[in-house]
């Protein structure tokens, strides 16, 4: 992957204005795809295969007029007044005449119809008029809301003074979210924090350049989305805050990376090249996680959760590939000025003016920085500093305990809102569960007397404890299905409430024995509460699945088993700590008002398995770029090979302070990016986004600063060399991942490498199985030559020829065939160069004839000696005509001659076929100097 990154980053950094182009050209298609197909975005929640939802659509079909959403008004009569009084129901008898107009309602409820109760409360101040709409909230025209506003405005002009209206219901319980102001203070933050990074102001500002770019395409596509699919309002804003701050992020890591290297000296093409293919391959493994992760929201089962994380996911991806082609792009524009004016530039230039005052701290030695002394005291008390970091999140998340789930309803919108006041003055004078109803229905047909058996099955539903009133039993038009209506004593996002709804489920058995009714408790409370529950259900799972990724994928990483359970761990305390500061702030009211909380209580209840799952995404971008570059300075360190344990701890330590110091900066200023993109949405930001957005800051901070600065270098200090030990029968089953750019930093050790235009250059190749097979190989064949190895089993040289095409990977050594290195260009050999096992002759010519189509510089044929007879002479033409056709594009300029890397066991017939092509001086390489184990050869698996 490294090496494919690379290629991608210098040709983008090479052709900047084709990259840049391509992109705006997406960016109008999807602009263009929402302008077109935009149908707004949809509030409504549900959860199929629920008891809850099969009774709302069970409802839909029997009984509309209490299946679709509400609105209700609420009029308070003033002081001394009473709400019967005539002054107050004519005019609110002529607003119920005339709602009932109104398109798309259904019904509309007069508390003064002698058929309902309970819509006067028992004080007689206070009426609730309820309509019922056809249809979820976002089927309601807004011409239909514009009207009913209008009506309740003239109703208020015609009620005696002193008397109070609001107008509510699950109409308008639902806020469509929208960006402010202060979320721009996130992104000017962010341009702060890379001013600083990257001392420039013009590369400050590329970062935010590109993630908004990213942003308005996965935003664009989104919306044109919407016509094929439900998304709530809430997934373009958690698609935003994603996009941005891993937007910004990821061209940080690969922008800080290039301008360390061209500040260093290296060309900036080349540094491009490198940056895209080491940091590029961090940011691809980083975003790869995250996506794993927001598809696995999957889990709990519930549509416009998938919809959510499947939206947040794209944006996460369109970042990425933007990063990894982008960025090297607007790099080819800037050339060499990424450098900045670091701070020993800007010491230069001192000495150079004629400074002749000391610089600080010059009298003893260089001046170390933060970084350098910060891991330095870590590792210095590693134990103090582990158990300092365990304890004190542990602290931080007690109030996590106290965590509460539920739905958003009017109840969490803020103060001024008219259906939060609705709400409130509903609460205050008929109870808080009036707010929140639930409906049990079923199918009577089976009834001769319908009226009666809903009466007493009402009758034994008012006795349930909980239950504040039956405000309506009744059957339908039809009489085949009838309701319930039960108002609970606690308001909807009461604990109480879904014991309530439990308790009335548990009672199904005994009703249908009873009365025949097969029971559901259903109505928009119930569904919240059965989406809360799935929710909370599907915790551990999902858990379980984001904590075993992790440990499968660093494995894979770092080759290592106690970083990725540091790792791991690392984050369970990040998740704990970040749910303790939500339950701080929205359960125990701690800084509510400073964060404009709208109403302390429970959290919505898909916030858990949101934060879990981004969360993790982000903690395994910091754990990568932070320890992979401890890994690497381990690797590299003559001393973590040597057999003495002490002086492999040593080597150890070393790593873990070099790497902390090296990578410390640009996770820093991610860390803190992150942090202000997410918190921006806190003070003014939707209700239902609010707490995720300040769950998301919280843990982003603990996690970049407190986990893997401070705790996770001192966790690898205790750990020391064993840290990076792994068993060997693991290490072999493990697939080779290389996220740290090894790869590329390998091609330019080897650029020089042979020194001369072979097609095929092989040092000291070592091929094996279980045991050695080949050790020590040395060869080359040059443009247009042929060479044939022989003298061993046709196992042995079958795989030196697989090597040679790409197709087995070495297991030391250097290997480059076509000008490529082998194995970080395997997939371009396999594709460019054609290889032919002859096993079956009549095959073997069918893949000769594929091998040498268009203009290949090599073939590689194994066994090529069992050519016999007519297939012998076919074999010989299509290489003549092969080799012809390549001398004639050599003359044009446009390829190379082509040249033959082939086994045989008869190496003389093998030269006479080679010969009678058009290779009279195959050159013969014997392979039994290079054998170690001859009587212990493994097969080859081709």
């Amino acid at each position: 992957m490294s090496t494919l990154l690379s290629s991608l980053g210098r040709w983008s950094f090479r052709h900047p204005w084709r990259v840049l182009v391509a992109w705006l050209i997406i960016l109008g298609v999807a602009g263009g795809g929402a302008l077109v197909l935009n149908q707004g975005t949809d509030n409504s929640f549900s959860i199929p295969g629920t008891e809850s939802q099969d009774g709302l659509e069970q409802l839909s079909r029997s009984f509309p007029q209490v299946s679709g959403t509400n609105a209700q008004f609420i009029v308070v009569a003033a002081d001394g007044d009473s709400i019967t009084d005539d002054e107050y129901r004519d005019p609110i008898a002529d607003a119920v005449d005339e709602l009932s107009d109104l398109d798309g309602v259904l019904a509309v409820t007069s508390p003064y119809d002698e058929m309902i109760e309970g819509m006067i409360n028992e004080d007689e101040t206070a009426a609730i008029v309820q309509l019922q709409f056809d249809g979820q909230a976002t089927d309601v025209s807004a011409e239909t809301k514009d009207a009913l506003t209008a009506s309740v405005d003239t109703l208020v002009g015609e009620l005696p003074d002193g008397s109070q209206t609001e107008l509510g219901g699950d109409l308008f319980a639902i806020s469509i979210p929208g960006v402010t102001l202060t979320e721009a203070v996130g992104v000017v933050i962010a341009l702060l924090v890379l001013i600083v990074t990257f001392r420039s102001f013009v590369v400050a500002g590329l970062p935010l350049l590109t993630a908004m770019l990213g942003v308005g395409i996965s935003m664009a596509g989104i919306f044109a989305a919407t016509a094929f699919a439900s998304v709530s309002s809430t997934t373009p804003l958690l698609a935003l805050m994603l996009g941005l701050a891993v937007g910004i992020d990821y061209a940080l890591f690969i922008m800080a990376r290039h301008q360390d290297q061209v500040r260093d000296g290296v060309d900036p093409e080349e540094s491009a090249a490198r940056a895209v293919g080491t940091a590029g391959s961090a940011v691809v493994f980083a975003g790869i996680t995250v996506l794993i992760a927001l598809i696995g929201l999957g889990f709990a089962g519930i549509p416009f959760l998938t919809t959510m994380g499947i939206a947040a996911s794209v944006a996460v991806a369109v970042a990425v590939a933007i990063a990894v082609t982008l960025t090297p792009a607007v790099l080819g524009f800037l050339k060499g000025r990424i450098v900045g004016r670091p701070k020993k530039v800007r010491a230069t230039l001192r000495q150079a003016q004629g400074s002749d005052r000391p610089a600080q701290g010059s009298s003893k030695g260089p001046r170390r920085g933060f970084s350098d002394r910060w891991v330095g005291g870590v590792t210095k008390h590693p134990v103090l500093t582990s158990l300092a970091v365990v304890i004190g999140l542990g602290v931080v998340a007690v109030p996590a305990l106290s965590l509460n789930l539920a739905l958003p309803n009017a109840g969490v919108l803020a103060a001024d809102d008219e259906a939060r006041q609705s709400y409130d003055l509903v609460a205050d004078e008929f109870g808080p569960g009036f707010n929140g109803p639930l409906v049990l229905t079923g199918t009577i047909v089976t009834s001769t007397d319908p009226l009666t058996l809903m009466e007493d099955l009402g009758d034994a539903v008012a006795e349930i404890d909980g239950v504040k009133e039956v405000a309506l039993a009744t059957p339908n038009e039809t009489a085949d299905t009838g309701i319930v209506q039960v108002i609970p004593e606690t308001a909807p996002d009461d604990p109480a409430t879904s014991d309530l709804v439990r308790e009335l489920r548990s009672h199904h058995d005994e009703w249908l024995e009873e009365f025949g009714i097969d029971v559901k408790v259903t109505g928009f409370t119930a569904v919240a509460i059965d989406i809360s529950d799935q929710l909370g259900n599907a915790l551990l799972p999902f858990g379980v699945f984001v904590i075993g990724l992790s440990l499968i994928l660093l494995t894979i990483v770092f080759r290592s088993l106690w970083v990725p359970i540091t790792a791991a761990l690392g984050y369970l305390l990040s998740i704990v700590a970040a749910f303790g500061v939500v339950g701080a702030v929205f359960e125990w009211g701690w800084f509510a008002d400073a964060l404009h909380v709208a109403k302390v209580g429970p959290i919505i209840s898909f916030m858990p398995i949101i934060l879990m799952g981004v969360l993790f995404g982000l903690a395994m971008d910091y754990q990568v770029f932070l320890v992979s570059r401890m890994r690497e300075d381990f690797v590299h360190d003559p001393d973590g090979r040597s057999p003495d344990r002490s002086v492999r701890r040593g080597a150890a330590l070393r790593a873990v302070r070099s790497g902390f110091t090296g990578s410390a900066k640009v996770v820093t200023a991610a860390g803190l990016i992150m942090f202000a993109v997410f918190v921006a949405f806190v003070p003014e930001g939707d209700s239902s986004l609010k707490p995720i957005a300040l769950g998301l800051a919280a843990g982003i901070a603990i996690d970049a600063f407190l986990v893997r600065m401070t705790l996770i270098p001192a966790l690898m200090a205790i750990l020391g060399e064993r840290a990076w030990e792994i068993p060997k029968w693991l290490e072999k089953i493990l697939p080779s991942v290389d996220i740290e750019g090894e790869a590329v930093e390998r091609e330019r050790h080897l650029l020089s490498w042979p020194g001369d235009d072979s097609i095929v250059a092989a040092d000291d190749l070592v091929l094996s199985a279980d045991a050695p097979i080949l050790e020590g190989v040395t060869l080359r064949i040059a443009p247009g030559a042929a060479l044939i190895a022989t003298g061993l089993d046709g196992r042995v040289r079958r795989a030196l020829a697989l090597a040679v095409a790409g197709r087995l990977t070495p297991d030391a050594g250097r290997l480059r065939v076509a000008g490529h290195l082998l194995p970080g260009r395997a997939p371009w050999v396999r594709n460019h160069v054609g290889c032919v096992l002859v096993d079956d002759a009549d095959a073997a010519l069918i893949d000769l004839r594929e091998a040498l189509r268009g203009a290949p510089t090599l073939v590689v044929i194994d066994g090529i000696d069992r050519f016999t007879g007519g297939q012998r002479d076919q074999a010989t033409a299509m290489l003549q005509d092969a080799a012809a056709a390549a001398a004639s594009r050599v003359e044009a300029g446009t390829s190379r001659p082509l040249a033959v890397f082939a086994t045989a066991s008869d190496p003389a017939l093998a030269r006479t076929i080679l010969a009678e092509a058009a290779w009279p001086a195959a050159q013969l390489v014997d392979l039994r100097p290079f054998i170690d184990a001859p009587t212990d050869i493994t097969e080859v698996n081709a």
